[in-house]
């Protein structure tokens, strides 16, 4: 008996050990390929600075590449998913291509966040995210996704309120609230207004990191001073 006990624990330690070597490999996390940083750098900024849809489809698919070969680090899908929503309201292809180009979003979001990147920035995308869903079919899409865009917004807001990105959001989604139900670019004003404040004390959290935003609350209030018939700033 105390043989065959002997045996037991000798061949459980064995698994043990055998199971431990097998695993330790899963562990090692993949080192992203030398010039990794500025070659994602470079391509982010191609995606800030275009407007143009098909571009913009081209950079994504650009960036899911970069994300296979760094399969740890969430910005690639991030900026993938940047770069398809922008395309979705540049755009000039119907709302079946539209959608199509955000289900792929969603999906890069999706996988963003299981990378454990920052919960704010990644909720307020998926905000807008929302906004250009409710632009491929306003009329039907309003009541839903308006709804679902400032949920979104609130919740990256409460996280960190100094993202100035979900003030983007929210007054986006004010501004284009019908006046009868509360919104309207009156009632809309204060949020971009606090949301420039919010840009203004901004810092990113590394060279890299979601900056974007600014120049539409710049558009948008020099388009109210100008209305006013007041000096921009």
């Amino acid at each position: 008996m105390k043989k065959l006990l002997l045996t037991l624990v000798l061949a459980a330690a064995s698994l043990g050990a055998t199971a431990q070597t097998t695993a330790a490999p899963a562990a090692k996390a993949t080192a992203a390929p030398a010039g990794y940083t500025e070659q994602l750098g470079a391509t982010i900024a191609q995606v800030m600075t275009t407007g143009d849809a098909a571009e913009l489809q081209a950079l994504a698919a650009k960036l899911e590449r970069a994300a296979a070969v760094a399969p740890a680090d969430w910005l690639p899908r991030y900026y993938q998913a940047y770069a398809l929503v922008v395309s979705a309201f540049t755009g000039k292809e119907g709302g079946a291509a539209k959608d199509n180009a955000l289900d792929q979003a969603e999906a890069a979001l999706a996988q963003a966040q299981r990378l454990h990147g920052d919960e704010s920035e990644l909720l307020a995308l998926h905000a807008y995210l929302y906004q250009a869903r409710l632009s491929v079919e306003p009329g039907v899409r309003a009541q839903e996704y308006s709804a679902k865009a400032q949920e979104a917004a609130d919740q990256a807001q409460a996280i960190n309120p100094a993202n100035p990105r979900p003030y983007l959001i929210g007054a986006n989604n004010l501004y284009y609230t019908p006046v009868n139900f509360g919104g309207g670019p009156a009632a809309a004003q204060p949020l971009y207004e606090a949301a420039r404040a919010r840009f203004a004390a901004f810092r990113p959290a590394g060279p890299l990191a979601p900056s974007w935003g600014q120049s539409q609350v710049q558009a948008r209030l020099k388009a109210y001073a100008a209305a006013a018939g007041q000096p921009t700033r």
